[in-house]
């Protein structure tokens, strides 16, 4: 049979396949769950699930990964108390720390805070926000172990970024902080 034969028969098996097709509806779908969705509840009960969930819950004492529970609590007596505790970082590592904190503080942080520290940043000097402090403010009586309280709990109108950053990343950016009130009051 030569090429042409077979492309009129293909040709003609087409025709007959398309002319019997209803307007109405499709004749043939090759993937149907692209036309018909399957539906799907997240969070809808599953009996066949012990807890009836399909939305698990953790097992009981058990964090996340690069996260270590933060043995202050969010209280007045909290933040004194976190004044006095110090970088548990590698001391062997401080220009790699500082290298990442301040990637991270350029993330985060600068957008309120400034480039330096000093309370002018982005958002402050379009007065987005106003009342962002400066580092090198006495009164503040930053320490390593505060700010990373501040970044954890977050303090007046900034919130929390436990969220966004592991403890790892929130001890680094806290070094930073650090290294940028040195900066300032010298």
């Amino acid at each position: 049979m030569n090429s042409f034969k077979k492309l009129a028969i293909v040709f003609g098996l087409a025709i007959v396949a398309t002319s019997c097709q209803n307007e109405r509806e499709r004749n043939y779908q090759y993937m149907p769950n692209m036309y018909e969705s399957v539906g799907y509840e997240a969070y809808g009960e599953a009996d066949f699930l012990p807890n009836k969930s399909e939305a698990m819950l953790p097992p009981a004492n058990t964090i996340n990964r690069g996260w270590l529970p933060y043995e202050i609590e969010n209280s007045p007596e909290g933040k004194e108390l976190s004044r006095l505790q110090s970088s548990p970082l590698d001391s062997m590592n401080v220009e790699a720390n500082l290298a990442k904190g301040g990637q991270l503080y350029t993330i985060y942080c600068a957008i309120c805070h400034g480039d330096k520290g000093d309370g002018q940043g982005t958002l402050v000097k379009r007065e987005k926000i106003l009342g962002v402090p400066s580092y090198a403010d006495p009164v503040r009586n930053l320490t390593v172990g505060s700010t990373y309280y501040t970044i954890h709990y977050g303090l007046n109108s900034m919130g929390s970024y436990a969220s966004q950053m592991n403890t790892e990343e929130m001890w680094q950016v806290s070094e930073y902080v650090m290294k940028l009130k040195q900066d300032l009051t010298k």
